[in-house]
């Protein structure tokens, strides 16, 4: 029989061993983020279980557009190319969270510890994987896939309108998704087509919940991160100096009222079309007598409409090489950029590839955006804002693809423990290390990705 001075004592704590267990945190950490995320479960996931690295390049595919052909009983098929339109998507996304468990805190069970560090670092995660997914909604000002009006109270109008936009696009009626902000929720909640129970058929679900649910052919959603940008840096109003106003689709408006010149690559508003128009040229320098737009007016507008130029800052570093995703250096702004607003980079006539959203916290002094740079940039290059206002998306779930794909676990021997989950179209990596310095665990959970606007036509983005 052995004595107790043979036993061996080994501390039990709460958790029951589990706090520290690298697959219990990965799953559960998949788990959070899938809860968490709106506008990133409701485009195109493209999903393999390959191990891949930040940088790499993955070709995903459009499906090619065919057209029916008539034959007779004489004649042979029309074959047509059935190759698929290839989209090529970097993985320059690495969105990341790290805490540090002090080694006071191990003996906490893992309920307490999922509760006091996962979640909110999972949350932080999902939030920002939904900014970077809702800001490629300014990529669809390019080709003019605009509906309602900045400052205008969107309502069952506006929706009908997204639906025209894509119906004309020929977009497949299913799968279409409308984001709104928290605003335009408030505004769509106030029109009785979507709340009262005789017309909208649930019961009254909408009226006791304040949900939206699916109208006039949309799954409607609401995402605190959809932008609503305030009044920010300086503008300056001018006004349309044309006695017969100019219809939609113009590009060169007279004006008057300036007595300073316009930078191009500045955004601005017409009262009476109230859509972003990117200021490409001016004439007559610190007196501007005329602006050239892009993509060029929504709506009509008339003689003297109040013409609202938001002041741009610059780059302020020598250069910034294409692909770059890092914070900028920025000067010029007196008034720091919002999250969500809509900048560009240069001077030229808007191009989807060249728009961008301004992500996390924007100073007067630096800025990130959405995604890695399409082109370079150098020093003084504009750095264009867009215009205050709400801003929603409606939309297929082709037309824009999340990629992700999962990272490699640490190489055997190095102290870390890693594991990686995968579901539904997302991975996440959960790695735990023991700083000895600090004393503690110290635990990241990342995940790779990329974003890319798959079809251009099956979006448009939505003003308020």
């Amino acid at each position: 029989m052995q004595s107790d001075r043979m036993k061996i004592w080994r501390t039990v704590y709460a958790n029951d061993n589990d706090a520290f267990i690298p697959e219990v945190w990965a799953q559960e950490s998949l788990m959070i983020l899938e809860n968490n995320v709106v506008a990133a479960a409701l485009v195109h996931r493209d999903f393999e279980n390959e191990i891949a690295k930040f940088g790499d390049v993955v070709n995903t595919r459009r499906p090619n557009d065919f057209t029916a052909k008539r034959k007779t009983d004489a004649d042979e098929v029309t074959v047509q190319d059935a190759q698929a339109t290839n989209v090529a998507i970097k993985l320059n996304q690495h969105w990341h969270t790290s805490f540090l468990i002090k080694d006071g805190e191990e003996s906490l069970s893992f309920k307490v510890l999922r509760e006091t560090y996962l979640e909110p670092a999972l949350i932080s995660i999902a939030q920002a994987i939904d900014e970077v997914v809702l800001m490629q909604m300014y990529r669809f000002i390019a080709g003019g896939r605009v509906v309602g009006k900045l400052g205008t109270a969107i309502g069952k109008s506006t929706v009908i309108d997204a639906r025209e936009v894509l119906n004309n696009n020929k977009v497949p009626p299913s799968l279409r998704r409308f984001i709104v902000c928290p605003n335009m929720e408030g505004d769509l909640l106030n029109v009785g087509d979507f709340t009262k129970a005789n017309e909208v058929g649930d019961d009254g679900t909408a009226l006791r919940e304040g949900h939206l649910g699916r109208k006039f052919g949309f799954d409607f959603f609401m995402d605190q991160n959809s932008p609503s940008v305030a009044a920010g840096n300086t503008t300056v109003a001018g006004a349309v100096n044309n006695a017969d106003g100019y219809a939609a689709g113009s590009t060169t408006i007279a004006m008057d009222g300036l007595s300073g010149a316009i930078t191009a690559g500045s955004w601005c508003t017409i009262a009476g079309d109230m859509t972003p128009q990117k200021i490409t040229a001016s004439v007559g320098g610190a007196t501007p007598t005329q602006i050239t737009i892009s993509p060029g007016l929504k709506n009509a507008v008339v003689n003297n409409a109040v013409i609202t130029i938001y002041t741009p800052g610059a780059i302020n570093y020598t250069s910034y090489a294409a692909n770059y995703i890092k914070e900028m250096v920025v000067d010029g702004f007196t008034v720091a950029p919002k999250k969500g607003q809509l900048v560009t980079l240069d001077a030229a006539a808007v191009a989807q590839e060249k728009t961008y959203g301004a992500l996390s916290t924007p100073t007067t002094i630096a800025l990130t955006v959405d995604r890695g740079l399409y082109a370079a940039v150098a020093e003084d290059d504009p750095v264009g804002i867009g215009p205050a206002g709400d801003y929603g998306f409606a939309f297929h779930r082709n037309a824009i693809a999340l990629v992700t794909r999962p990272l490699a676990a640490p190489q055997a021997g190095t102290g870390a423990l890693s594991s990686v989950a995968n579901y539904n179209g997302l991975s996440i990596r959960v790695t735990i290390t023991y700083d000895g310095s600090k004393q503690g665990h110290l635990v990241t959970v990342d995940i790779l990705g990329g974003i890319e606007v798959l079809d251009e036509r099956m979006g448009c983005l939505v003003l308020g």
